[in-house]
């Protein structure tokens, strides 16, 4: 089952990503280049005239909600969100049709401390306008493509650009609120040389890094760990298999926290490779995890023998510490997926389905514990009353005169 599950992870982060193609060719205008551009379907033409430093260019989105607002612009210094000038276009709060603003995204607005207001750009904007796929019959509507139009005025032979664009569900006002932060809306950047039309190189191997990580997370911390739990609940209570039970524990939950380490190191390599970008809820839930794991891995070195008086207060501490990291492991693995924009993948639907197994067995295993508890009060309560004592004396002295 961990197999099909790696399997399948693996095989849908690999090709799970699918874009539109790019066009040179709009109605109003044709482009000398174009490109498919990383995330949300999105694709950008351009023409550049070397002889005067100019650049024409169409940026193609689309709407995520009716209400919603899609944006496009150009970081002067690096490819990441903050310090962009921007273009976004969404429905005008008083008459619905539609508008282009510009929009300087600084610090404040990552940290939404204040609303973004539009101001104007101090980058050199000859002209910009925006239209819907459809012309005027056209409707803002959640997947409704549109073109945005500019014309720049580029510094003499600084050719190479960042590109930022992004959408978001709604304005308020006139102001464009937080887009999603799933995977693929934070990594909506890319460097273009628009002379050649080469783009920077420097983030490849990020998806792959991405995939990796959050495969080997979801089988350590989201199913090895909660497998060591259950080996160590319902196994000791099986008392023909000896101390078996405790070494299958102890094998399973080690070799859980080594793997689970090389998913962590991997993610804490994402980070140093993704400056700009941070999930705040996944990255504290794993060091959590991560903490924990680790903690209950070294008390093995400090366990009490049974003998000892501390022994209990170890006991409980390694209960709750180990229970703690299940748990955080598990709901730290449905927010990767968030965080991946996976939510509604055949990898989740795998994970689930792994998941349900073993709660299932857990259910089984909890049921049959329980029943077996029940028998032996039972039989032991009896005994204390005398009945199954009378019975055996009974039997053994008809057995005798027999």
């Amino acid at each position: 089952m961990l197999l099909l599950f790696l399997h399948i992870l693996l095989s849908f982060g690999l090709n799970g990503v699918v874009s539109s193609r790019c066009t040179t060719t709009t109605t109003s205008k044709v482009f000398e280049k174009c490109m498919t551009l990383p995330t949300q379907q999105a694709s950008l033409a351009w023409s550049y005239h070397p002889h005067n430093a100019t650049l024409d260019l169409a940026f193609f989105g689309s709407f995520i909600s009716p209400s919603g607002w899609v944006g496009w612009g150009i970081n002067p210094t690096s490819p990441e969100m903050t310090g962009t000038r921007a273009l976004i276009a969404f429905p005008d709060p008083n008459s619905g049709q539609l508008v282009l603003l510009p929009y300087i995204l600084d610090p404040t607005v990552k940290l939404q401390k204040t609303p973004l207001l539009s101001r104007p750009l101090d980058i050199h904007v000859l002209s910009s306008s925006a239209t819907l796929y459809g012309g005027r019959m056209a409707t803002i509507h959640n997947g409704a493509t549109i073109h945005i139009f500019a014309t720049i005025k580029l510094v003499p032979n600084k050719t190479k650009l960042h590109f930022i664009w992004n959408r978001g569900l709604y304005v308020q006002g006139y102001s464009p609120t937080i887009h999603p932060t799933t995977i693929n809306d934070l990594s909506s950047t890319t460097t273009i040389d628009v002379l050649s039309g080469a783009t920077a190189k420097t983030h490849n191997n990020i998806m792959p890094l991405k995939t990796l990580h959050g495969a080997i997370n979801a089988i350590s911390w989201g199913l090895l760990l909660p497998i060591g739990a259950i080996t160590a609940r319902y196994l000791r209570q099986i008392q023909s298999i000896g101390p078996a039970w405790f070494y299958a524990h102890a094998g399973v939950q080690i070799f859980a926290v080594l793997l689970g380490t090389v998913g962590f190191s991997i993610g804490i390599r994402l980070g140093e490779l993704s400056p700009g970008r941070v999930y705040g809820l996944h990255r504290k839930l794993g060091f959590a995890a991560f903490c924990l794991g680790w903690l209950q891995t070294l008390a093995l070195l400090f366990r009490p023998k049974t003998t000892n008086k501390f022994r209990k207060y170890w006991k409980s501490y390694h209960h709750f510490v180990g229970y703690a990291c299940v748990v955080l492991g598990v709901v730290n693995c449905f927010q990767g997926f968030e965080v991946m924009g996976e939510s509604n993948s055949y990898a989740k639907f795998a994970y689930c389905l792994c998941l349900s197994t073993l709660v299932g067995v857990c259910i089984a295993l909890e049921v049959n514990s329980w029943v077996i508890f029940c028998r032996k009060a039972k039989e032991e309560k009896l005994k204390r009353e005398g009945v199954l004592g009378s019975g055996i004396e009974k039997g053994s002295c008809s057995s005798s005169h027999g």
